[in-house]
């Protein structure tokens, strides 16, 4: 999973990926201080993998990651190659989803691009354009299927036609992933890579005065939600001042500063559960004396296709699948104590892989 953070410049998107990555990224108050995109591997954290550990003491623990991709700040004029527009757009394409930042907090000290604070305006911007780019790519979709009409291939036909309506939608400023198509053409668009129509999730970075407050009560940050719920997209609230301050403690220090705080869980955990839902992801789990590890699927994967993201010729030679709930061996506190109450499953090549399933998989090859 590979997620660009994108923004105007100086809202607190360098800042943010600094403390979800601890990577490093330069972080300073003017505009371009991000040019080449800066990139982070992320463990995403799980606490049932951790128990695992716990109950098989393994040589290793494997989590699952997502890599965070920091995405040079962006100006109006974008899509015309403005400012670093050019190489902002082609990162952009590069990535399965975007983790838009947006400024929700007042500070004189902090220079805003456009003069003042409106969140619903930056987003705008950055939209407007994707859209501009996204517009250029369909016309000349349009243009090519319009041309190849002419040699009587039908498909073209229902290419030209999905073009014209989808540059209807753009026109009216409106990100592609919004536009109702059928089902033949989603499958043509897919194939455009169309930059407005990755999914989104809106990160509003507030104040460390705000962190405590209710959504509805913080009018910068109910502004995107209202956006983000008009685009059936996710927003979400994240101080990145503190996610910066927290990233280097130890676990226990974490949990207990998060505690102090009344916010019990960091940005970054509740991104990656947002990140997960928006995609549609699951984590399964492997354990064992030489290792406990979660895997990455998307959900309604079937049993033979998650063993292949462990190794294909567990796929090729699948037999069946063992699989016991996490909730079922934690409760336990054994996989021997679940198979003599008989609660390990034997799964076939259809079964449909679920969140926290631990699975052993048999196979011959």
């Amino acid at each position: 999973m590979k997620l660009g953070v994108v923004g105007l410049p100086n809202v607190g998107k360098s800042t943010l990926f600094n403390a979800i990555t601890q990577a490093g990224a330069e972080a300073a108050n003017y505009p371009f201080c991000t040019i080449e995109p800066n990139t982070g591997v992320v463990p995403v954290p799980d606490p049932r993998l951790d128990h695992l550990a716990a109950l098989y003491s393994p040589k290793k623990k494997t989590l699952a990651i997502i890599e965070f991709v920091d995405i040079a700040g962006l100006v109006k004029g974008a899509s015309r190659g403005e400012g670093l527009g050019n190489k902002f757009l082609a990162h952009i394409r590069e990535v399965d989803a975007i983790v838009h930042v947006v400024r929700c907090f007042e500070d004189e000290n902090i220079i805003h691009v456009d003069g003042s604070v409106d969140p619903v305006r930056d987003i705008e911007t950055i939209q407007i354009e994707l859209i501009a780019a996204d517009r250029e790519t369909v016309a000349r979709r349009q243009d090519r299927a319009q041309k190849m009409m002419k040699g009587g291939d039908k498909k073209y036909a229902v290419e030209a036609d999905t073009a014209g309506l989808l540059l209807a939608h753009l026109d009216q400023l409106q990100p592609a992933r919004t536009c109702p198509l059928g089902q033949d053409q989603a499958e043509i668009v897919r194939d455009w890579f169309l930059l407005s129509a990755k999914p989104v999730i809106y990160v509003a970075n507030i104040a460390e005065s705000g962190i405590e407050a209710a959504a509805e009560d913080l009018p910068y940050v109910a502004a995107v939600t209202r956006l983000a719920q008009t685009e059936g997209a996710q927003a979400l609230a994240v101080c990145a001042q503190i996610e910066q301050e927290i990233a280097g403690l130890p676990p226990d220090e974490k949990r207990q500063f998060l505690l102090e705080l009344g916010i019990g869980q960091s940005g970054l955990d509740k991104l990656v559960a947002a990140c997960y839902e928006l995609l549609g992801l699951i984590s399964f789990l492997t354990a064992g004396a030489d290792e406990c590890r979660a895997w990455t699927i998307t959900r309604g994967t079937r049993a033979p296709q998650a063993a292949g993201k462990i190794h294909t010729d567990f796929e090729r030679g699948f037999i069946r699948a063992e699989v016991v709930s996490y909730e079922t061996l934690a409760a336990l506190g054994s996989m021997a104590a679940c198979k003599d109450k008989g609660l390990v499953r034997s799964e076939g090549k259809d079964y449909v892989m679920k969140d926290g399933d631990i699975v052993l998989f048999r196979f011959n090859v």
